[in-house]
């Protein structure tokens, strides 16, 4: 499917991708301004790039993700005295569009720093422009139709300085067929480093899809951390029947906050959950009964256990336990909190600390046999 056609409709999973960036470009943005008022000598502005920002909106009229982050920033005087955007597109006649639906937007006069729009090929040229110059608070948004434009490099380079978070669109069709094609192998090391795009695609053959997906996108987090991004989060969009991945979504920071606050707004964004636990999967199709990466049959169950394994013999915070164990798990800290207290209840821990009606606090200790 073309570029072009991909701009013809609003299709579910576009419009559930672009709300989840919006609801995190918000989080995101309070969370910096919050911190630059409480620290006057910090940057005072803060920065969003988008540089596969497309035409802006689908042909059905409905907005994408520069638009939808624009309306959220014109709605709130903060983010419009102190907002910077920058949106890219290679191609010269969607970068046009864009360009006239932002001085279109109701109230874009508002933004103190009016939006920028490039048209340039997203390379390493852009990559060495933003590593070569220390930055603002960024948001960065990379979303390729495919894998061209999108490397570690890149990822890195927006990570590097205070308050710089990352998303982008993971290909999973498309980089999971490039991982045994020799002639795309250059771009799979931009994506997952030379070493590890070699042994990955050797490592890959004859392996069932559902453990193909989670070997590829496990590695692919592993290459992060090992730049110094620690925390990687994955959501997965299905195919229309709902039977295969077509992509993921995936954040990466340096920030547990960043991880946690991210976390919420996929589980919200999830189509299916089991015991109250979300599946952080969009499928059209709606079937719970598909394989998911971080899959339990009854996950409430299986985390109690866990946690009486895993803290045997210990004794820490509510808090610390959740923010350990939670890494590459579909639990929230509800869920967590829902555990201890039924652990608890059962008189398979014991706690201590201020209790409170309203739940069971973060900083209670818990103490496992």
């Amino acid at each position: 499917m073309s570029t072009d056609k991909f701009f013809e409709e609003s299709r579910e999973q576009s419009v559930v991708k672009a709300t989840i960036i919006e609801k995190y470009f918000d989080a995101w943005a309070s969370i910096i301004i919050g911190t630059q008022k409480a620290h006057p000598a910090k940057a005072q502005t803060l920065a969003y790039v988008d540089l596969f920002a497309g035409a802006g909106r689908y042909k059905d009229g409905a907005a994408s993700t520069p638009l939808k982050v624009l309306q959220r920033a014109i709605s709130k005087p903060d983010y419009c005295e102190r907002l910077i955007t920058i949106f890219n597109d290679k191609d010269e006649e969607h970068a046009r569009v864009l360009e006239a639906a932002i001085k279109e937007l109701p109230g874009i006069e508002r933004l103190k720093n009016p939006p920028v729009v490039w048209n340039e090929e997203v390379g390493g040229q852009i990559a060495q422009h933003f590593q070569g110059i220390r930055t603002v608070p960024i948001l960065a948004f990379i979303d390729p139709w495919g894998y061209k434009g999108l490397t570690l490099q890149l990822v890195n380079a927006f990570l590097k300085d205070w308050g710089c978070d990352c998303i982008f669109f993971f290909n999973y069709g498309r980089i999971n067929a490039g991982l045994s094609n020799p002639f795309v192998r250059s771009h799979m090391a931009a994506l997952f480093g030379d070493e590890r795009a070699q042994v990955l695609g050797e490592a890959l053959e004859g392996v069932a899809p559902a453990a193909r997906e989670s070997t590829i996108v496990n590695e692919l987090a592993l290459a992060l951390q090992q730049h110094g991004h620690r925390y990687v989060l994955p959501f997965c969009f299905k195919n229309e029947s709902g039977r295969r991945t077509s992509h993921h979504l995936i954040l990466v920071s340096k920030h547990f906050k960043a991880y946690e606050v991210m976390k919420e707004i996929m589980a919200g964004s999830s189509s299916s959950e089991e015991q109250g636990v979300p599946s952080f999967t969009y499928s059209p199709a709606d079937s719970s009964a598909q394989g998911l990466l971080f899959e339990f049959n009854r996950p409430l169950d299986e985390l109690r256990e866990m946690l009486l394994t895993g803290y045997a013999g210990r004794t820490l915070s509510m808090r610390t336990i959740y923010e350990e164990h939670s890494l590459g798990r579909r639990f929230l800290a509800k869920h967590y909190k829902q555990a201890l207290r039924e652990l608890e209840d059962g008189k398979r821990v014991s706690t201590s600390g201020r209790k409170s009606k309203r739940g069971f606090a973060d900083n209670i200790l818990v103490t496992f046999p």
